[in-house]
């Protein structure tokens, strides 16, 4: 079974930084594009960021193009989410996903993932 475990949230001030981090339990995951997902009180899921298996494409949400910047490293099995210059709206829990082995969708659709992590809670004040 693929286990996924998210690290790294925290509440932090406007302007402020942290750095997700996300685990994961699979011996071929240089193979996936991984994901990272957000979900507000009351409001639905979103797609923030996505890492394709080797690094060299990724895709941002337009909300956070310019202040997040998704990466990994293979060789620790482990997608990071670096968020810097903070703003309340982006509160939420974070989670990381991992793709199907094989989708139509596109790696910013939440279809593009089979595998979730547990969440982390992130929250900015103002």
């Amino acid at each position: 079974q693929v286990q996924l475990v998210e690290s790294g949230g925290g509440l932090v001030q406007a302007g402020g930084s942290l750095r997700l981090s996300c685990t994961v339990s699979e011996r071929t995951f240089s193979s996936y594009t991984m994901g990272w997902f957000r979900q507000a009180p009351g409001k639905e899921r979103e797609f923030v960021a996505a890492i394709k298996r080797s690094g060299g494409s990724t895709y941002y949400a337009g909300s956070v193009k310019g202040r997040f910047t998704i990466s990994r490293d293979n060789a620790k099995n482990t997608v990071y989410l670096q968020m810097n210059s903070l703003k309340p709206e982006d509160t939420g829990v974070y989670y990381c996903a991992r793709s199907k082995p094989v989708s139509l969708a596109a790696p910013t659709s939440s279809d593009n993932y089979d595998y979730w992590g547990q969440g982390t809670q992130v929250t900015v004040s103002s």
